[in-house]
Protein backbone atom coordinates (compact mmCIF):
# COMPACT_ATOMS: atom_id res chain seq x y z
CA UNK A 1 0.00 0.00 0.00
CA UNK A 2 1.10 3.59 -1.20
CA UNK A 3 2.31 5.43 2.23
CA UNK A 4 0.33 8.68 0.63
CA UNK A 5 -2.57 6.66 0.35
CA UNK A 6 -1.92 4.99 3.75
CA UNK A 7 -1.44 8.60 5.82
CA UNK A 8 -4.97 9.94 4.26
CA UNK A 9 -7.21 7.45 5.59
CA UNK A 10 -8.75 7.46 8.75
CA UNK A 11 -7.68 4.07 9.78
CA UNK A 12 -4.08 2.50 9.28
CA UNK A 13 -2.67 -0.69 9.08
CA UNK A 14 -0.78 0.18 12.17
CA UNK A 15 -4.28 0.64 13.82
CA UNK A 16 -4.28 -3.03 12.66
CA UNK A 17 -1.65 -4.45 14.36
CA UNK A 18 -2.24 -2.59 17.41
CA UNK A 19 -5.38 -3.46 17.37
CA UNK A 20 -3.73 -7.42 17.14
CA UNK A 21 -1.80 -6.67 20.39
CA UNK A 22 -4.75 -5.78 22.46
CA UNK A 23 -6.79 -8.80 20.90
CA UNK A 24 -3.74 -11.73 21.61
CA UNK A 25 -4.80 -11.57 25.21
CA UNK A 26 -8.37 -12.72 24.58
CA UNK A 27 -9.37 -14.10 21.37
CA UNK A 28 -7.01 -17.04 19.75
CA UNK A 29 -6.85 -17.19 15.92
CA UNK A 30 -9.51 -19.34 13.80
CA UNK A 31 -8.49 -21.53 11.69
CA UNK A 32 -8.34 -21.91 7.97
CA UNK A 33 -10.10 -24.99 6.18
CA UNK A 34 -9.74 -25.45 2.46
CA UNK A 35 -12.76 -26.73 0.86
CA UNK A 36 -11.95 -28.81 -1.83
CA UNK A 37 -15.27 -29.15 -3.49
CA UNK A 38 -15.19 -25.48 -3.92
CA UNK A 39 -11.33 -25.17 -4.50
CA UNK A 40 -11.06 -22.10 -1.76
CA UNK A 41 -9.71 -21.90 1.62
CA UNK A 42 -12.11 -20.38 4.47
CA UNK A 43 -11.22 -18.29 6.88
CA UNK A 44 -13.85 -20.00 10.02
CA UNK A 45 -14.96 -17.04 11.53
CA UNK A 46 -18.42 -19.11 12.33
CA UNK A 47 -15.83 -20.55 15.20
CA UNK A 48 -14.87 -17.31 16.86
CA UNK A 49 -16.11 -15.98 20.29
CA UNK A 50 -20.19 -15.60 20.14
CA UNK A 51 -19.90 -17.03 16.38
CA UNK A 52 -18.98 -13.97 14.42
CA UNK A 53 -15.78 -12.11 13.88
CA UNK A 54 -17.83 -8.68 14.96
CA UNK A 55 -16.22 -9.49 18.71
CA UNK A 56 -13.05 -8.34 17.46
CA UNK A 57 -14.11 -5.22 16.64
CA UNK A 58 -16.22 -4.87 19.57
CA UNK A 59 -13.50 -6.20 21.74
CA UNK A 60 -10.37 -3.56 20.40
CA UNK A 61 -12.82 -0.59 21.13
CA UNK A 62 -13.48 -1.20 24.72
CA UNK A 63 -9.88 -1.75 25.36
CA UNK A 64 -8.94 0.96 23.62
CA UNK A 65 -11.96 3.02 25.47
CA UNK A 66 -10.28 1.81 28.86
CA UNK A 67 -6.61 3.10 27.87
CA UNK A 68 -8.24 6.30 27.24
CA UNK A 69 -9.72 6.71 30.59
CA UNK A 70 -13.30 6.42 28.91
CA UNK A 71 -15.59 4.53 31.31
CA UNK A 72 -19.18 5.82 29.80
CA UNK A 73 -21.56 2.77 29.13
CA UNK A 74 -21.67 1.74 25.66
CA UNK A 75 -24.65 1.62 23.19
CA UNK A 76 -24.61 -0.13 20.01
CA UNK A 77 -27.29 -1.14 17.31
CA UNK A 78 -26.94 -4.01 15.52
CA UNK A 79 -29.15 -6.84 13.74
CA UNK A 80 -27.12 -9.64 15.93
CA UNK A 81 -23.95 -10.12 15.85
CA UNK A 82 -21.88 -7.20 16.83
CA UNK A 83 -24.36 -6.87 19.46
CA UNK A 84 -23.23 -10.47 20.99
CA UNK A 85 -19.61 -9.45 20.41
CA UNK A 86 -19.89 -6.26 22.27
CA UNK A 87 -21.97 -8.27 25.02
CA UNK A 88 -19.04 -10.56 25.14
CA UNK A 89 -16.30 -7.85 25.33
CA UNK A 90 -18.16 -6.02 28.03
CA UNK A 91 -18.78 -9.03 30.48
CA UNK A 92 -14.88 -10.42 29.87
CA UNK A 93 -13.72 -6.20 30.77
CA UNK A 94 -16.41 -5.33 33.43
CA UNK A 95 -18.10 -2.50 31.61
CA UNK A 96 -21.57 -1.59 31.15
CA UNK A 97 -23.52 -2.09 27.41
CA UNK A 98 -26.73 -1.64 25.77
CA UNK A 99 -27.83 -3.09 22.64
CA UNK A 100 -30.71 -1.80 20.26
CA UNK A 101 -32.01 -4.76 17.84
CA UNK A 102 -34.42 -4.71 15.07
CA UNK A 103 -37.91 -7.02 15.99
CA UNK A 104 -36.84 -9.02 12.82
CA UNK A 105 -33.49 -9.84 14.56
CA UNK A 106 -33.13 -13.68 14.88
CA UNK A 107 -33.76 -15.53 17.96
CA UNK A 108 -30.55 -17.04 18.49
CA UNK A 109 -28.62 -13.70 18.28
CA UNK A 110 -31.16 -12.22 20.97
CA UNK A 111 -30.63 -14.56 23.31
CA UNK A 112 -27.44 -14.78 23.12
CA UNK A 113 -26.80 -11.00 23.61
CA UNK A 114 -29.17 -11.71 26.87
CA UNK A 115 -26.64 -14.61 27.88
CA UNK A 116 -23.80 -12.28 28.33
CA UNK A 117 -25.70 -10.01 30.87
CA UNK A 118 -26.44 -6.54 27.94
CA UNK A 119 -29.13 -4.64 28.06
CA UNK A 120 -31.63 -5.59 25.04
CA UNK A 121 -33.89 -3.33 23.12
CA UNK A 122 -35.84 -4.32 20.46
CA UNK A 123 -37.03 -1.37 18.12
CA UNK A 124 -37.93 -1.00 14.57
CA UNK A 125 -38.19 -3.55 11.79
CA UNK A 126 -34.70 -2.87 10.48
CA UNK A 127 -30.52 -2.15 11.48
CA UNK A 128 -31.52 1.20 10.00
CA UNK A 129 -34.61 2.38 12.39
CA UNK A 130 -32.75 0.54 15.78
CA UNK A 131 -29.51 2.74 15.05
CA UNK A 132 -31.58 6.07 14.42
CA UNK A 133 -33.00 5.08 18.07
CA UNK A 134 -29.42 3.79 19.72
CA UNK A 135 -28.57 7.61 18.63
CA UNK A 136 -31.10 9.53 20.60
CA UNK A 137 -30.67 7.22 23.25
CA UNK A 138 -26.71 7.50 23.32
CA UNK A 139 -27.88 11.92 22.91
CA UNK A 140 -30.54 11.56 26.09
CA UNK A 141 -27.87 9.36 28.70
CA UNK A 142 -24.18 10.40 27.23
CA UNK A 143 -23.58 6.97 26.20
CA UNK A 144 -20.55 6.21 23.83
CA UNK A 145 -22.43 5.07 20.63
CA UNK A 146 -20.41 2.00 19.04
CA UNK A 147 -20.97 1.82 15.47
CA UNK A 148 -21.46 -1.64 13.99
CA UNK A 149 -18.72 -0.58 11.24
CA UNK A 150 -18.47 2.80 10.58
CA UNK A 151 -15.83 3.53 13.64
CA UNK A 152 -11.86 3.60 13.36
CA UNK A 153 -11.22 1.41 16.39
CA UNK A 154 -13.96 -1.16 15.60
CA UNK A 155 -12.93 -1.24 11.75
CA UNK A 156 -8.93 -2.21 13.38
CA UNK A 157 -10.38 -5.06 15.34
CA UNK A 158 -11.90 -6.61 12.38
CA UNK A 159 -8.48 -5.89 10.09
CA UNK A 160 -7.09 -8.40 12.64
CA UNK A 161 -8.84 -11.49 10.52
CA UNK A 162 -6.58 -10.06 7.71
CA UNK A 163 -3.27 -10.54 9.54
CA UNK A 164 -4.63 -14.33 10.46
CA UNK A 165 -4.92 -14.81 6.70
CA UNK A 166 -1.59 -13.44 5.55
CA UNK A 167 0.36 -16.52 6.75
CA UNK A 168 -1.90 -18.62 3.96
CA UNK A 169 0.08 -15.92 1.05
CA UNK A 170 -2.83 -16.06 -0.68
CA UNK A 171 -3.65 -13.94 -3.88
CA UNK A 172 -7.30 -13.35 -3.39
CA UNK A 173 -9.64 -12.57 -0.79
CA UNK A 174 -13.10 -12.87 -0.70
CA UNK A 175 -15.34 -10.72 1.84
CA UNK A 176 -18.88 -9.72 2.44
CA UNK A 177 -19.85 -6.11 2.47
CA UNK A 178 -22.28 -4.38 4.75
CA UNK A 179 -21.70 -1.38 6.03
CA UNK A 180 -17.87 -2.56 5.23
CA UNK A 181 -16.32 -2.84 8.47
CA UNK A 182 -14.84 -5.87 7.79
CA UNK A 183 -13.80 -5.57 4.29
CA UNK A 184 -12.14 -2.07 5.08
CA UNK A 185 -10.10 -3.80 8.23
CA UNK A 186 -9.18 -7.06 5.99
CA UNK A 187 -7.82 -4.61 3.33
CA UNK A 188 -6.00 -2.67 5.17
CA UNK A 189 -3.94 -5.63 6.53
CA UNK A 190 -3.14 -7.07 3.23
CA UNK A 191 -3.03 -4.58 0.31
CA UNK A 192 0.28 -4.63 1.51
CA UNK A 193 0.94 -7.30 0.27
CA UNK A 194 -0.10 -8.00 -2.82
CA UNK A 195 -3.46 -9.42 -2.18
CA UNK A 196 -6.94 -8.47 -4.28
CA UNK A 197 -9.66 -8.10 -2.32
CA UNK A 198 -12.79 -8.91 -3.68
CA UNK A 199 -16.14 -7.42 -1.61
CA UNK A 200 -19.26 -9.74 -2.08
CA UNK A 201 -22.90 -8.02 -1.49
CA UNK A 202 -26.47 -9.55 -2.35
CA UNK A 203 -28.45 -8.64 -5.32
CA UNK A 204 -30.16 -5.47 -4.37
CA UNK A 205 -28.89 -5.23 -0.69
CA UNK A 206 -26.12 -3.42 -2.75
CA UNK A 207 -25.63 0.39 -1.03
CA UNK A 208 -21.94 0.10 -0.65
CA UNK A 209 -21.19 -0.93 -4.39
CA UNK A 210 -23.70 1.71 -5.57
CA UNK A 211 -21.48 4.22 -3.62
CA UNK A 212 -18.46 3.33 -4.76
CA UNK A 213 -19.57 4.24 -8.28
CA UNK A 214 -21.17 7.39 -6.88
CA UNK A 215 -24.66 6.40 -6.34
CA UNK A 216 -25.29 7.29 -2.87
CA UNK A 217 -29.46 7.53 -3.62
CA UNK A 218 -30.58 6.09 -0.64
CA UNK A 219 -33.05 2.62 -1.39
CA UNK A 220 -34.47 0.18 0.95
CA UNK A 221 -32.55 -3.00 0.69
CA UNK A 222 -34.46 -6.39 -0.25
CA UNK A 223 -35.32 -9.25 2.17
CA UNK A 224 -32.22 -11.81 2.06
CA UNK A 225 -31.12 -14.74 3.86
CA UNK A 226 -27.94 -12.65 4.80
CA UNK A 227 -29.40 -10.43 7.44
CA UNK A 228 -26.36 -9.24 8.48
CA UNK A 229 -25.31 -7.21 5.53
CA UNK A 230 -28.46 -5.64 5.11
CA UNK A 231 -27.80 -2.05 5.55
CA UNK A 232 -29.28 0.84 4.16
CA UNK A 233 -26.81 3.66 3.93
CA UNK A 234 -22.81 2.40 4.28
CA UNK A 235 -20.60 3.98 6.46
CA UNK A 236 -18.60 7.25 5.87
CA UNK A 237 -15.03 6.07 6.64
CA UNK A 238 -15.15 2.80 5.47
CA UNK A 239 -16.81 3.89 2.05
CA UNK A 240 -13.36 6.19 2.56
CA UNK A 241 -11.13 3.33 2.86
CA UNK A 242 -13.05 0.59 0.55
CA UNK A 243 -12.93 3.35 -2.33
CA UNK A 244 -9.18 3.29 -1.80
CA UNK A 245 -8.48 -0.28 -1.50
CA UNK A 246 -10.90 -2.23 -2.95
CA UNK A 247 -10.32 -4.39 -5.93
CA UNK A 248 -13.76 -5.19 -7.00
CA UNK A 249 -16.95 -5.99 -5.69
CA UNK A 250 -19.54 -9.08 -6.78
CA UNK A 251 -23.09 -8.85 -6.84
CA UNK A 252 -24.69 -12.07 -5.75
CA UNK A 253 -28.16 -13.68 -6.19
CA UNK A 254 -30.01 -15.23 -3.43
CA UNK A 255 -30.42 -18.36 -4.78
CA UNK A 256 -27.07 -18.75 -5.36
CA UNK A 257 -26.50 -17.74 -1.70
CA UNK A 258 -29.18 -20.07 -0.52
CA UNK A 259 -27.19 -23.42 -2.42
CA UNK A 260 -23.94 -22.37 -1.33
CA UNK A 261 -25.03 -22.18 2.15
CA UNK A 262 -26.92 -25.48 1.75
CA UNK A 263 -23.57 -26.91 0.44
CA UNK A 264 -21.56 -25.67 3.02
CA UNK A 265 -23.76 -27.28 5.53
CA UNK A 266 -23.74 -30.84 3.38
CA UNK A 267 -20.23 -30.86 1.98
CA UNK A 268 -18.03 -29.06 4.03
CA UNK A 269 -19.96 -29.41 7.60
CA UNK A 270 -19.77 -25.82 8.10
CA UNK A 271 -22.65 -23.99 10.05
CA UNK A 272 -22.76 -20.67 8.69
CA UNK A 273 -25.18 -17.64 8.36
CA UNK A 274 -26.54 -16.23 5.45
CA UNK A 275 -23.86 -13.30 5.54
CA UNK A 276 -21.24 -15.76 6.70
CA UNK A 277 -21.54 -18.12 3.15
CA UNK A 278 -21.73 -14.57 1.18
CA UNK A 279 -17.88 -14.46 0.27
CA UNK A 280 -18.01 -18.51 -0.73
CA UNK A 281 -20.91 -17.64 -2.92
CA UNK A 282 -19.26 -15.25 -4.57
CA UNK A 283 -15.65 -16.93 -5.10
CA UNK A 284 -17.22 -18.94 -7.71
CA UNK A 285 -16.86 -16.13 -10.23
CA UNK A 286 -13.29 -15.39 -9.34
CA UNK A 287 -10.70 -16.89 -10.61
CA UNK A 288 -7.46 -17.53 -8.67
CA UNK A 289 -4.80 -19.48 -7.42
CA UNK A 290 -5.05 -19.65 -3.77
CA UNK A 291 -8.25 -18.35 -3.05
CA UNK A 292 -10.02 -17.37 0.74
CA UNK A 293 -13.25 -17.06 1.84
CA UNK A 294 -13.86 -15.15 4.83
CA UNK A 295 -17.07 -17.43 6.80
CA UNK A 296 -18.32 -14.08 8.99
CA UNK A 297 -20.12 -15.61 11.19
CA UNK A 298 -22.70 -18.81 12.20
CA UNK A 299 -25.31 -17.45 14.26
CA UNK A 300 -28.24 -19.00 11.75
CA UNK A 301 -31.40 -19.62 13.13
CA UNK A 302 -32.14 -23.39 13.54
CA UNK A 303 -35.94 -23.26 11.90
CA UNK A 304 -34.30 -21.07 8.90
CA UNK A 305 -31.41 -23.33 8.49
CA UNK A 306 -34.23 -26.69 8.57
CA UNK A 307 -36.19 -24.68 5.90
CA UNK A 308 -33.49 -24.34 3.77
CA UNK A 309 -31.82 -28.31 4.11
CA UNK A 310 -35.78 -29.33 2.86
CA UNK A 311 -36.04 -26.83 0.52
CA UNK A 312 -33.05 -26.33 -1.30
CA UNK A 313 -32.01 -28.95 -3.89
CA UNK A 314 -28.19 -27.97 -4.62
CA UNK A 315 -26.67 -29.33 -7.96
CA UNK A 316 -24.10 -31.97 -7.70
CA UNK A 317 -20.90 -30.73 -8.04
CA UNK A 318 -18.61 -31.25 -10.90
CA UNK A 319 -15.89 -34.14 -11.06
CA UNK A 320 -12.50 -32.99 -9.83
CA UNK A 321 -10.42 -32.61 -12.79
CA UNK A 322 -7.90 -35.13 -12.69
CA UNK A 323 -4.12 -34.29 -13.45
CA UNK A 324 -2.79 -35.77 -16.77
CA UNK A 325 0.44 -36.96 -16.59
CA UNK A 326 3.30 -35.90 -19.84
CA UNK A 327 4.15 -38.98 -21.53
CA UNK A 328 7.85 -39.71 -20.94
CA UNK A 329 9.89 -39.53 -23.99
CA UNK A 330 10.59 -42.82 -26.13
CA UNK A 331 14.17 -44.58 -25.90
CA UNK A 332 16.05 -44.68 -28.61
CA UNK A 333 15.48 -48.32 -29.31
CA UNK A 334 11.52 -48.01 -28.80
CA UNK A 335 12.02 -45.09 -31.35
CA UNK A 336 14.23 -47.26 -33.89
CA UNK A 337 10.94 -50.24 -33.37
CA UNK A 338 8.24 -47.52 -34.38
CA UNK A 339 10.60 -46.53 -37.34
CA UNK A 340 10.78 -49.73 -38.46
CA UNK A 341 7.11 -50.46 -37.99
CA UNK A 342 6.33 -47.98 -39.62
CA UNK A 343 8.55 -48.43 -42.67
CA UNK A 344 7.23 -51.92 -43.66
CA UNK A 345 3.72 -50.74 -43.33
CA UNK A 346 4.72 -48.34 -45.91
CA UNK A 347 6.41 -51.02 -47.97
CA UNK A 348 3.45 -53.61 -48.24
CA UNK A 349 1.21 -50.70 -49.88
CA UNK A 350 3.83 -50.06 -52.79
CA UNK A 351 2.97 -51.76 -56.08
CA UNK A 352 4.07 -55.39 -56.19
CA UNK A 353 5.61 -55.03 -59.54
CA UNK A 354 8.20 -52.44 -57.93
CA UNK A 355 8.41 -54.51 -54.94
CA UNK A 356 9.44 -57.74 -57.26
CA UNK A 357 11.76 -55.58 -59.62
CA UNK A 358 14.26 -54.57 -56.83
CA UNK A 359 13.35 -55.40 -53.21
CA UNK A 360 16.76 -55.03 -51.70
CA UNK A 361 16.46 -51.25 -52.67
CA UNK A 362 13.23 -50.84 -51.34
CA UNK A 363 14.58 -52.43 -47.89
CA UNK A 364 17.58 -50.50 -47.97
CA UNK A 365 15.54 -46.79 -48.46
CA UNK A 366 13.22 -47.39 -45.66
CA UNK A 367 15.18 -48.82 -43.10
CA UNK A 368 18.34 -46.79 -43.85
CA UNK A 369 16.99 -43.11 -42.41
CA UNK A 370 16.06 -44.87 -39.12
CA UNK A 371 19.15 -46.20 -38.29
CA UNK A 372 20.74 -43.49 -39.46
CA UNK A 373 18.82 -41.12 -36.77
CA UNK A 374 19.75 -42.96 -34.30
CA UNK A 375 21.88 -41.51 -31.43
CA UNK A 376 23.70 -45.56 -31.29
CA UNK A 377 24.20 -45.16 -34.62
CA UNK A 378 26.04 -42.50 -35.16
CA UNK A 379 27.74 -43.07 -31.97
Amino acid sequence: MDSDVSSALPVTAADVLAAQARLRRYLDPTPLHYAERFGCWLKLENLQRTGSYKVRGAMNALLAMRERGDGRATIAASAGNHAQGLAWAAYRLGMQAITVMPRCAPETKIAGVAHWGATVRLHGDSYDEAKAFAAELAAQHDYRLLSAFDDPDVIAGQGTVGLEIASLMPDVVLVPIGGGGLASGVALALKSQGVRVIGAQVEHVDSMARALRGDNEVREPATTLADGVRVKVPGALTQQVLHELLDDVVIVREAELRETLVRLALEEHVIAEGAGALALAAGRRIAGKRKCAVVSGGNVDAGVLARLLCDVRPRAPRKPRRRVQEPLPATPARMLDDLTVAATRRSRLRPAAATTRNPGVATAQTTAPSFASTPTETA
